[in-house]
Formats: structure tokens, C-alpha cells, sequence
């Protein structure tokens, strides 16, 4: 059975914050306004979610305005992640980069409340024995069969990226190998790109993913092959993504699989 942190001490106030925080059960935190933070902001509010209010936290202050000034849906900002913490949301969405969530895992842990964490590529140096603890699938699918098959024994996974330079970061005109490697050096490489490739380790470990990253002029959606052997069988699955409009690094579906999990995580 999975371990869940250490409780935090509430700080007694008695600002308006605290009153609704009495009474309202359903409040999700987001760390992060950026393109996938906007895309989950607005499926709470076209009622794909159900959420009474939205707390958002992010360093660019001017990102966090942006974002509720767009909305009709109740939300607040939060100038630190202590202020977020203090509405007590039941559920935090982690959006920013994997060095915020290193920086603020402890505590929203301590905080006894679900995480959802999209920068998974930090995750594979953090703890993640607790309960708390959620990571959607991202940019690919299929993790149940994969971590079913885990269960039984994996002779060998191999997950094929290919990508438009823009994607990550390059400016090469012709098609080339720019990585070779294991999943967890790719994701600490390419923090923002290769998430996939740590969603994927994370999944089947403690078997190690080779990785191989494309990057290629001709190639217009993010690609994902994962190719695997196991005890009593193969795998071969395939996800061709149109990248995020607002943020190529990343795929659109990572955005949905967010909000799909935080459906599940709200209805527990």
C-alpha cells in the first residue's frame, strides 16, 4: 500500500480565504498559466470538471492575470504556494517545469493533498510512494497495458520520438538522431520535450527505456513509437499528436490526459 506524506499544521486565520475554504469541497489548485494550465482553466469552466474555484499560482504574476481575466469561472490568485495551499484545495495541478515541482513537492505533499503532475521528468528523482501522487499519460497511451505486462516481467521497451526542430528547441534542415540514451537522462535533456519518456519509465519500471529522439524538418505532429517485449507477448503503439498551438514543445493530448485524470481524482 502506497504511504501518504506527513500532515502539515493549519495556520489558524481568519481572512475570507480560510470561510471558503470551509465551504467549498471541491477547490483545485494550478501551479502554472501556461499553455496547458489554460487549456485545464478552461475545461473546468465549460463544466468538463466539476470544480467550485480555481486557485492559480505562478511566478509570472502577469500570466495568472491573463488567465482569470479570460475567465468567467470563479478564480483566485495566489502569490506563493503557501497562499495556494491555504485555500485547502482538494486536488493541485502541477504545470510549470520539473524544477518547480522539485521545489514544491515536499510541501504540497505535507499539505495532504492530490497531486497531479504533468513535469513527470522530476519525478523520477523524487519519492513517489505516496497515494497523493498522480501522473496522467500525457502525450501517450496505454499504460495499463503496459504496467499490467510490467507486472509479469518486460525483456526490453524502446520509445522512438520524432519531432519538428521547432518542437525541440533545434534548427536543423535535415533529418537527424539527437539523442540515444535512456529515459532518464532524455527527460533531464529535454525537461519540457521528453516528459513522454519519464510517464513511460515510471510505468513500466524497473525495466530501463532506451530512447531514441528524431529531430526532423518533415515531421509536423509530435510521434511517439513504443515498441516492447515482455514475458508473453509484444507491443507496438503509435501516437501521432498535432503540437500544443500556444507551446510546440509539448503535445495537445498531454493537456487532455490532465484533465481527464483531475475528472477521476475530483470524483474519488
Amino acid at each position: 500500500m502506497l504511504r501518504v506524506g506527513k500532515l502539515a499544521k493549519a495556520k489558524s486565520t481568519s481572512s475570507p480565504n480560510t470561510k471558503k475554504a470551509i465551504t467549498l469541497s471541491k477547490r483545485v489548485g494550478l501551479i502554472g498559466c501556461g499553455a496547458i494550465g489554460t487549456v485545464l482553466a478552461e475545461a473546468i469552466e465549460r463544466k468538463l470538471v466539476a470544480c467550485d474555484e480555481l486557485v492559480v499560482f505562478d511566478v509570472n504574476v502577469a500570466k495568472a492575470e491573463k488567465l482569470r481575466t479570460s475567465l468567467k469561472f470563479p478564480v483566485e490568485i495566489a502569490e506563493s504556494l503557501e497562499e495556494l495551499l491555504a485555500y485547502k484545495p482538494k486536488v493541485v495541478v502541477e504545470a510549470a517545469s520539473q524544477q518547480a515541482l522539485k521545489e514544491y513537492y515536499d510541501q504540497i505533499l505535507a499539505a495532504d493533498v492530490d497531486l497531479i503532475v504533468m513535469s513527470t521528468g522530476a519525478l523520477l528523482a523524487l519519492d513517489t510512494s505516496s497515494c497523493r501522487v498522480h501522473f496522467s499519460s500525457g502525450a501517450i497511451g496505454g499504460l495499463d497495458a503496459l504496467s499490467s505486462a510490467a507486472l509479469a516481467g518486460i525483456d526490453e521497451v524502446t520509445l522512438t520520438s520524432r519531432k519538428n526542430p521547432k518542437a525541440l528547441g533545434k534548427n536543423n534542415t535535415q533529418k537527424c538522431i539527437i539523442y540515444e540514451g535512456y529515459a532518464e537522462e532524455a527527460a533531464k535533456l529535454f525537461p519540457r520535450e521528453m516528459n513522454v519518456a519519464a510517464t513511460l519509465a515510471l510505468t513500466v519500471k524497473p525495466t530501463k527505456v532506451r530512447v531514441c529522439v528524431f529531430s526532423d524538418p518533415a515531421v509536423k505532429r509530435n510521434t511517439h513509437e513504443i515498441q516492447m517485449k515482455w514475458r508473453f507477448g509484444e507491443m507496438l503503439l503509435r501516437f501521432a499528436n498535432d503540437p500544443h498551438p500556444d507551446n510546440p514543445h509539448t503535445s495537445a493530448l498531454a493537456a487532455w490526459s490532465a484533465i481527464k485524470l483531475l475528472q477521476s481524482v475530483l470524483e474519488k
